[in-house]
């Protein structure tokens, strides 16, 4: 019997307050373990997906996760199953220390503060930034933000990983490290992005989106041929 998915989309619509179309009917579903690339120009509604996730953004349609409603009474549980990396890490790195930053989630859920930093230590080591627990965040390289604002997601457990432009801002080293990274932990993905090397080197699918559809979806490598589109 096959395994309910993750995450199951159906027929998601979204109008800015000007009245535009971002999400026009979108399908889409995550299986456990999959890690799928969210293609397509600017504008053409992959960011505006992904935030109807965790419920940032709410439009018409259906969006069921770890077998949850989107719903308000489920918001709570679903923003902890539904772990979102923002494309700018300076947008969730805002306490004194790296150490602090990574607890405020578990603190804020109400877990007591030493334990709070015992996980957060662990989510650390787990990106390899244990050693900066106690550096301020705009001391720290792109990378190295990226890495924290992750073990920022990761100490909460979530399910499924959301990505928004993650090798924004990251020399190619960085991007490479980011891939490594990315590859050795067990969640299931989301990956927002215009680089298709990148896309290509992580996703097992991809999915294309335009003027707020999905216009294809394949094997990664295969899609970007078929769309003629990079991010040049």
């Amino acid at each position: 019997m096959q395994a309910s998915p993750l995450i199951e989309v159906r027929g998601l619509t979204y109008c800015y307050p000007d009245g535009t179309k971002a999400l026009d009917g979108v399908d889409f579903h995550l299986s456990e373990g999959e890690t799928v690339a969210l293609l397509g120009a600017n504008g053409s509604g992959k960011t505006t997906f992904v935030l109807h996730l965790n419920g940032l953004v709410s439009g018409s349609g259906s969006i069921t996760v770890c077998g949850m409603r989107l719903e308000k009474s489920n918001l709570a549980a679903i923003r902890r199953k539904v772990g979102l990396v923002f494309q700018d890490s300076d947008e969730q790195l805002f306490m004194p220390s790296v150490l602090e930053d990574v607890a405020f989630g578990p603190v804020n859920q109400g877990l007591h503060v030493g334990e709070a930093k015992e996980r957060a230590l662990e989510a650390l080591q787990l990106v390899g930034m244990k050693h900066a627990g106690g550096k301020a965040p705009y001391h720290l390289s792109a990378g190295e933000k990226r890495r924290v604002a992750l073990a920022g997601v990761l100490v909460m457990n979530p399910a499924v990983l959301v990505l928004d432009e993650p090798t924004t801002f990251l020399d190619p080293p960085g991007q490479r490290e980011l891939v490594n990274l990315l590859k050795r932990l067990p969640q299931a993905k989301i990956i927002v992005t215009h680089d298709t090397s990148f896309a290509s080197a992580l996703a097992t699918r991809a999915v294309f989106f335009s003027s707020g559809r999905v216009a294809g979806e394949g094997e990664p490598a295969a899609l970007i041929k078929r769309f003629e589109w990079s991010a040049s």
